[in-house]
C-alpha cells in the first residue's frame, strides 16, 4: 500500500504512534502504511503540501525505524553490512545508504548518523524496520558491536519548509541557538527543544528545509504541541502521508515499494554512487554489484514531465512507438509546477533527457518527456 492509498482498513492490528491521539484530535484521515494506523492528511492534502512549500509543515514520522549500532567495531560493521563507506563519515554527519542482499536487490534505503567514533544510528524506512533490525544483528556476527533495535521506544518528528529554522529558533535557548543556525544538511546536534532533549537532524524527505527531531515517545506530544504552537505565526500546517508522497515525488525521491525493492538494484535506481566499491574490506552483496555495474542496467529510472493534462499512475505501462518500453512507480499532477510528473523505469536506451515517451492511461497514449531529476529544487 502506497503513501495515498485511501482504502479502508481495519485498525484492529495497526500500530499507532504516540502522537496518535493528537492525530485524531486534529481531524485527520489515517490509512495503513507498513503496517501503522498513520495521518493521511488533516484537512486539503493540496493545502498541506504548499504548506511545506511555502511556509512549514508538521509531520509525525515514529512509525520509522530506528536501530543503534555501537561499540569498538561499530564503523568496521556498517561498512559490512551496508553499502557506504560508514567508516568515514564524521562524527555529528550523516548519510545515505543502503542495505542490500547478497544478490544486489534492495532490502532497505535508510541515513545513517555518526553519534560519536563508536556509535551510530541507523534509520529505516517504516514497514522495512524490524527487516533491517534483523537482518543488522545476524550481519554483527564476528564485530564488537552491540546492535539494539529502538524502534517502539523513539519518536520522530519532522518540521520541513522554508520558516522551519525560524519555528526551530523559537523553542531552543538563546544558547543553543547556533546549534540550529550553524546545522548543515545531512548533520545532527544533541539539542533542546522546548526544554526537551532532542536529536536534532537537519534531513528530510520533502525537497525542503527542515528538521527531524528525536524523542522517547513520552516526550513526543509534548513535542508537538510546542513545535505546533511556535509554527502558528509562521504559517505552519500539520501535515500527512499524501502531501508527504507528492513532496518527495517533486524532489525525485524513491519510495521503497515504488521506485526500490529487493527486485532492483542501486545502478538501474540511479543511487549507484551511493556504493562504494574503495572500500578496502568486503561487504554484503559487493560481488553481486560489482557485476551489476560491470554489466550496465538493462532499465534506469527516469523522470517524466506530462506534456498533456492527464497524470500518470504506479504500474501504469510506458510505451516507445506503441511498444512497452517500461513502467510508472509513481506518478501524479505536480501542485508546485502545475502539470503532471512521474517516475518510471524505462529501458536504458531511453533515460536521455528531451526523449519523447507515451504512458498508457487506460487505454488512451498520453504524451510524455524524460526530464533530469529532480522535477523541483528549492531556491537556496
Amino acid at each position: 500500500m502506497t503513501a495515498t492509498d485511501t482504502t479502508p482498513v481495519s485498525t484492529v492490528s495497526l500500530k499507532q504512534t504516540s502522537l496518535h491521539a493528537e492525530h485524531a484530535k486534529l481531524g485527520a484521515s489515517f490509512t495503513d502504511f507498513g503496517g501503522w494506523d498513520m495521518p493521511l492528511k488533516y484537512g486539503s492534502e493540496l493545502s498541506e503540501h504548499r504548506a511545506v512549500r511555502e511556509a512549514a509543515g508538521l509531520f509525525d514520522l515514529s512509525h520509522m525505524g530506528e536501530v543503534w549500532a555501537a561499540g569498538p567495531d561499530a564503523a568496521a560493521f556498517l561498512d559490512y553490512a551496508l553499502v557506504g563507506n560508514l567508516s568515514a563519515v564524521q562524527v555529528g554527519k550523516a548519510k545515505y545508504s543502503l542495505i542490500c542482499t547478497p544478490a544486489g536487490g534492495i532490502i532497505d534505503d535508510l541515513i545513517v548518523y555518526r553519534l560519536a567514533e563508536d556509535r551510530f544510528l541507523v534509520v529505516p524506512n517504516a514497514g522495512n524496520a524490524p527487516t533491517v533490525a534483523a537482518e543488522l544483528a545476524e550481519r554483527a556476527a564476528g564485530f564488537d558491536v552491540t546492535v539494539t533495535d529502538a524502534s517502539a521506544t523513539t519518536s520522530l518528528v519532522a518540521v520541513q519548509g522554508p520558516a522551519a529554522e525560524a519555528i526551530m529558533l523559537a523553542l531552543v535557548p538563546d544558547a543553543e541557538a547556533e546549534k540550529v543556525t550553524g546545522l548543515r544538511y545531512y548533520a545532527s546536534a544533541e539539542a533542546t527543544v522546548a526544554g526537551i532533549p532532542v536529536l536534532l537532524a537537519r534531513t528530510g524527505y520533502t525537497g525542503e528545509d527542515g528538521f527531524e527531531l528525536f524523542v522517547p515517545n513520552a516526550q513526543a506530544p509534548v513535542l508537538w504541541a510546542a513545535l505546533a504552537e511556535a509554527g502558528q505565526p509562521h504559517g505552519l500546517s500539520p501535515a500527512g502521508l499524501a502531501c508527504r508522497d507528492s513532496l518527495r515525488l517533486e524532489a525525485g525521491m524513491p519510495l521503497y515499494g515504488n521506485e526500490l525493492s529487493l527486485a532492483t538494484n542501486p545502478f538501474e535506481a540511479g543511487l549507484g554512487p551511493v556504493v562504494s566499491f574503495k572500500k578496502e574490506a568486503g561487504f554484503v552483496g559487493r560481488a553481486a554489484l560489482e557485476a551489476a555495474k560491470a554489466a550496465g542496467p538493462a532499465r534506469t529510472l527516469v523522470g517524466l514531465k506530462g506534456l498533456g493534462r492527464r497524470a500518470a499512475r504506479a504500474h501504469y505501462p510506458v510505451l516507445n512507438d506503441g511498444a512497452v518500453v517500461g513502467e510508472v512507480t509513481s506518478g501524479q499532477p505536480s501542485p508546485t509546477l502545475g502539470y503532471p510528473v512521474a517516475l518510471a523505469y524505462v529501458d536504458a536506451g531511453l533515460a536521455e533527457p528531451g526523449t519523447r515517451l507515451e504512458v498508457d492511461l487506460r487505454g488512451k497514449a498520453e504524451p510524455f518527456e524524460v526530464v533530469a531529476l529532480p522535477f523541483y529544487k528549492r531556491q537556496k
